[in-house]
């Protein structure tokens, strides 16, 4: 039976409670967990499970910030919805300019609005090899996860935009994909020139390195022809992973990028136990420029709603599929419609560059797919504090990785469908 799409929760339900006792039910659950390191599943906002009702809907929206997402009335489809643009940092002005500008000032008494001339506020490039631990320490730095971690490298893929605020700063953190010397595709050489414009919008910069590795020459990554990325900018090297080896060695290592490595400063930390992190979050906060805050404090992110909803889905393909299957696979949320009386209905596409990948992908019967469709629906439900209708469809658009169109139609120019 050729299955080409799946919807959750209905089938994804059943599915659920034939699988409960498999061996590959029971190994996606063990990988999520380890991930999460607790025993249950990845928190994506510690908000969304404290929160009920009414309360939930408006923290989520608050949440988000900025989100930009059309909303489906009474199950009608969604409009065409504007671009999010990654590529241009905001003019840094203070928030009471842009709320005179939005009909806000029968809520906000702009008269006693005061911006603090101590308080700081900037861009922060994340940047190192794949599978360093960037995503992880975003989400420690956050306090909540919003990049999609695995054990596997390249995971990230696009600029993972995060926001950090407290009254007296707002840190803004881009979480970039891995980088790699040997481009192989147009998907490539898109998402290292991601990198690239993060790096030169930022006000810090923040290497990230594996302790584990060998140590070696950070800037050399960083470089672009004869200029180096970093020029005129703080940057601090994180030396990540210290709880996998012994002391001792972290201290030679701290040392040799000390001297060798030309950065500003060297903090050894561990992002998956949260060690070294507020250390780390103390030098960036010495090394912001003063200034208001770019976006409102009760936000963690820029991105919109259904970005995060696709990149579970391409999370848990990531943990369920092995091979190329992963690195092969784009996740599109093609239609989002929120109701009130009704569950959401959330649309996904997955597309598969050749017709055997979409075969793996569904599985003998569909159960692959299903088992899939369950585990992001869990997950999306926890996200967006309420239950969703998930369908799932499988589509194939060969070398999709080579068009540059597909690439620009998905996002990877830097300007994301809302």
């Amino acid at each position: 039976m050729s299955v080409q799409s799946i919807a959750s929760p209905a089938l994804a339900t059943h599915t659920f409670l034939e699988h409960k006792s498999s061996s590959i039910y029971c190994e996606h659950l063990a990988a999520v967990r380890n991930l999460a390191g607790c025993n249950g599943r990845p928190e994506w906002t510690a908000a969304a499970a404290a929160a009920g009702g009414g309360r939930r809907r408006r923290q989520r929206q608050g949440r988000l910030g900025m989100i930009v997402r059309a909303r489906g009335g009474g199950g009608q489809a969604a409009k065409p919805s504007p671009i999010f643009v990654l590529n241009e940092k905001p003019e840094r002005k203070p928030l009471h300019q842009d709320m005179s500008g939005a009909g806000l000032q029968g809520e906000i008494d702009l008269g006693t609005f005061k911006v603090d001339p101590d308080h700081r506020s900037g861009y922060i490039a994340l940047v190192g090899r794949p599978n360093v631990g960037k995503s992880t320490l975003l989400n420690q730095i956050i306090g909540q996860k919003l990049s999609i971690v695995t054990n596997k490298p390249q995971t990230t893929r696009h600029r993972i935009l995060g926001i950090c605020s407290t009254p007296e700063y707002q840190m803004i953190l881009y979480d970039t994909p891995g980088v790699i010397l040997k481009k192989l595709r147009k998907l490539d050489d898109m998402m290292m020139q991601n990198v690239r414009t993060a790096t030169l919008n930022a006000d810090c910069v923040l290497v990230v390195v594996d302790a584990c590795h060998s140590p070696e020459q950070v800037m050399d990554m960083l470089e672009d022809g004869a200029t180096t990325v970093t020029d005129r900018r703080p940057t601090l090297l994180v030396l990540n992973k210290k709880d996998l080896i012994k002391p001792g060695e972290i201290a030679k290592k701290k040392e040799w990028y000390q001297k060798h490595s030309g950065v500003d400063e060297v903090i050894a930390a561990s992002a998956k136990q949260g060690t070294g992190v507020d250390e780390v979050k103390q030098w960036l906060l010495g090394h912001l420029p003063y200034g208001p805050a770019y976006y409102p404090k009760d936000i963690v992110s820029e991105h919109p709603e259904r970005f995060f909803v696709a990149e579970i889905v391409r999370e848990k393909i990531f943990l369920q599929y092995r091979q190329e299957i992963p690195y092969a696979c784009q996740v599109n949320v093609v239609n989002y419609m929120e109701r009130r009386l009704n569950k959401d209905f959330i649309e996904v596409e997955i597309i598969a560059e050749k017709e055997s990948q979409k075969g793996v992908l569904i599985g003998k019967e569909g159960h692959a797919l299903k088992l899939l469709s369950t585990a992001a629906r869990l997950d999306i439900e926890d996200f967006v504090g309420k239950e969703v209708y998930l369908e799932l469809k499988v589509k194939v658009k060969e070398n999709w990785r080579e068009n540059e169109e597909l690439l620009d139609d998905y996002g990877y120019n830097g300007k994301i469908r809302t």
